[in-house]
């Protein structure tokens, strides 16, 4: 069952802290998660460690696998389907939207797992289970924020060299966008976890279907591609994920296709699965060990 901590005054006992049971759908303690901000932080710096630990490159594959990405992009749909970048240079837009959606999709992968493979640990100690998925999506944002430097030097270059780009006012909203994306991210990631303790097979899944998910944003094409088919120019909008790869866009480079609609829609699906997600974690980490 799962528990909550409570800090008291100290009874006649000498105790400080009462450990209760949760009892409501949405009985988050977030007073209780800052003060476990130290594991938190304990949390990120393992994670780090063990996705690089006994590789030749390390923590090189951060700024080598997106790199690596945009190149392919660049070729495949630059130059071998000659696909349009609203007059940008190829290079940069498909690293303006690889960059961000990078970001959002480690965000859902390395959350997915959080019940599965942190069952061991969760059985021998008490902690508040949230800090897992957490750590995990703050371990995203440091991986984003290095991938967001390459990115600008790679901006550099080509402003130098008078390639029309240039920044926007909507450069002022970027960091409540990856906050946007990161927030998205941890939701979705916590509901295919929390899914995943019956469905097992949900956790194979899940890598190929955020892949899906990349082809139907606009990682690879602009919204503006779209514009003599309504339709499909209406489903790729109902995509969360359509707007902040936009506004990206449109901060860094000067051109995207942004919309109040689609800002809000992407606010209002950002909350809904953020609070169905911390619903069900917190409704499955109650019965957790009796299902494992």
């Amino acid at each position: 069952m799962a528990e909550n901590l409570q800090t008291t005054r100290p009874t006649e006992e000498g105790w400080t802290t009462v450990i209760r049971p949760k009892t409501g759908w949405f009985d988050i303690d977030l007073n209780e998660l800052w003060r476990y901000r130290d594991l938190i932080t304990m949390f990120v710096k393992r994670n780090f460690t063990v996705l690089y630990k006994q590789t030749i490159l390390g923590p090189a594959w951060i700024i080598l696998n997106p790199l690596i990405t945009t190149i392919i992009f660049n070729v495949v749909f630059g130059g071998m389907a000659n696909m349009p970048t609203d007059g940008v240079p190829g290079f940069l837009f498909y690293m303006a939207g690889n960059t961000v959606w990078t970001f959002f999709a480690n965000c859902v992968n390395n959350t997915a797992n959080t019940f599965v493979t942190n069952s061991q640990v969760f059985g021998k100690v008490y902690f508040p289970r949230l800090t897992m998925p957490i750590s995990q999506v703050l371990t995203s944002l440091i991986n984003f924020g290095i991938q967001a430097v390459m990115y600008l030097i790679f901006w550099g270059y080509f402003f130098a060299t008078g390639s029309g780009i240039t920044f926007t006012l909507w450069a002022l909203a970027i960091p409540f966008v990856m906050l946007e994306v990161m927030l998205l991210g941890l939701g979705v990631g916590i509901i295919v976890s929390s899914l995943t303790t019956k469905y097992r097979d949900l956790a194979i899944a899940v890598g190929f279907g955020v892949q899906l998910w990349m082809y139907a944003s606009p990682v690879v094409y602009p919204l503006s591609m779209l514009d003599n088919s309504p339709r499909l120019k209406v489903l790729v909008q109902l995509n969360p994920m359509t707007s902040p790869i936009e506004i990206f866009r449109m901060a860094t480079l000067g051109t995207g296709t942004v919309t109040v609609f689609g800002i809000v829609y992407s606010l209002i699906f950002t909350a809904a699965a953020l609070v169905l997600g911390v619903v069900l974690f917190s409704r499955i980490e109650k019965t957790f060990m009796d299902t494992v």
